[in-house]
């Protein structure tokens, strides 16, 4: 078969339908890639007038190998002649895996459909210029909006050396997130439980202050069946290490990562003990007034997608220094009370809800309880 038979007219129809495959697959790598992106790739081929998928992938844990080289794998030769939709620009530097634009032209991929470019100084449009270079047909652009979404913390660590960070939230009826005294509630019901645990699965890094660790002892783990190993990096913030060596966190660090940023004065003797647990101490920062200075170092350390659970001091936190990205809120139908725990310390609620920075992408429901998006406008 010739490279022309097998390759898909120009069509925008068709080029959504597989664009939006390719966004679809690359989302299962999402909190499993980094500190590379979570990228798509689908194959396409003209056989007996009608488009064919011959080959898909999505980057693999650890960040490779990159999806476009695991589609081309399962394509063999079918993918020469073919159409290659892939989420983000393909890389074209070499790092812990050849170029992948190298390889597209290699297996002899006619036409490349690209959603995104990379904004990664090492990619920044080679990849796309190599690949015409050879002749390959470039088409960018396609589901641009969708693959921003989804390669939000690839795109914010690039451009603005911090992750992507996702606050979420949980309140009562009333505004509360714990009862009086800082102890905590069970506010929402089960469905948004394993909602917030889907959730987990889907970032690098999930990060609460030391109050709240010693207030709850939380696990911070993804506990769906089957999915212990979707975990992400557990991270505290506490500028005294007062988080206990015995405590549910420091006891789990062996199996799921634990990082406690803390100060430069923090007692060593405590920091040893945490480290025997198996925790790993960062010493450059741990308070919440650097809030930008703790994303840098999460940066540097590969980190590209961050959530942030609390508490209400934390929470509060980072809206106040504008670094809330996009925000999950659940809302139960429940009251904790007057002498409740505001939800955000020391700001109204409406610091998120009506926040100039943030829009609503709208309301579901989960059991008894509602979700509600938001993202940066």
């Amino acid at each position: 078969m010739t490279a022309t038979s097998s390759l898909i007219a120009a069509d925008p129809a068709i080029d959504a339908r597989f664009m939006a495959l390719a966004l679809a697959l690359g989302r299962r790598g999402l909190g499993n890639t980094w500190p590379n992106p979570a990228v798509g790739a689908v194959i396409v081929r003209h056989e007996s007038h009608r488009p064919v998928v011959v080959g898909r992938g999505w980057t693999q844990p650890g960040g490779r190998p990159h999806a476009e080289v695991e589609a081309l794998g399962r394509a063999g030769a079918a993918a020469r002649g073919a159409t290659i939709y892939t989420t983000l620009e393909p890389c074209s530097h070499f790092g812990q895996t050849p170029p992948c634009a190298d390889a597209i032209i290699a297996a002899g991929i006619a036409r490349v459909v690209s959603a995104l470019d990379d904004p990664n100084p090492d990619i920044a449009g080679e990849g796309y210029r190599r690949l015409r270079a050879q002749g390959i047909a470039v088409v960018t652009g396609i589901g641009a909006e969708e693959a921003r979404r989804v390669h939000a913390g690839h795109m914010r660590r690039m451009r603005d050396g911090r992750p992507h960070v996702m606050l979420k939230l949980a309140v009562s009826a009333d505004g509360k997130a714990g009862l009086a005294g800082r102890r905590p509630a069970a506010i929402t019901g089960e469905p948004v439980r394993e909602r917030v645990h889907r959730l987990r699965a889907m970032y690098d890094a999930v990060l609460i202050g030391v109050g709240t660790a010693l207030a709850d002892d939380p696990l911070l783990t993804c506990r769906l069946p089957g999915m212990a190993n979707r975990s992400p990096v557990r991270v505290v913030l506490d500028s005294d290490l007062r988080l206990p060596p015995d405590g549910r966190l420091a006891r789990g660090a062996q199996e799921v990562p634990l990082w406690i940023v803390a100060g430069p004065h923090a007692a060593p003797a405590r920091e040893d003990a945490l480290r025997r647990r198996g925790a790993e101490v960062l010493r450059e920062g741990g308070d919440r007034r650097d809030l930008a200075a703790t994303l840098k170092l999460l940066a540097t350390r590969g980190i590209t997608r961050l959530m942030v659970e609390g508490g209400p001091i934390v929470a509060a936190a980072f809206l106040a220094a504008d670094l809330v990205d996009e925000a999950v809120l659940l809302r139960a139908p429940t009251t904790l009370g007057a002498d409740g725990i505001d939800a955000l310390d020391g700001l109204p609620l409406t610091a998120l809800t009506r926040s100039p920075r943030l829009r609503s992408r709208g309301v579901a429901t989960a059991g008894a309880d509602s979700v509600e998006t938001f993202e940066r406008s």
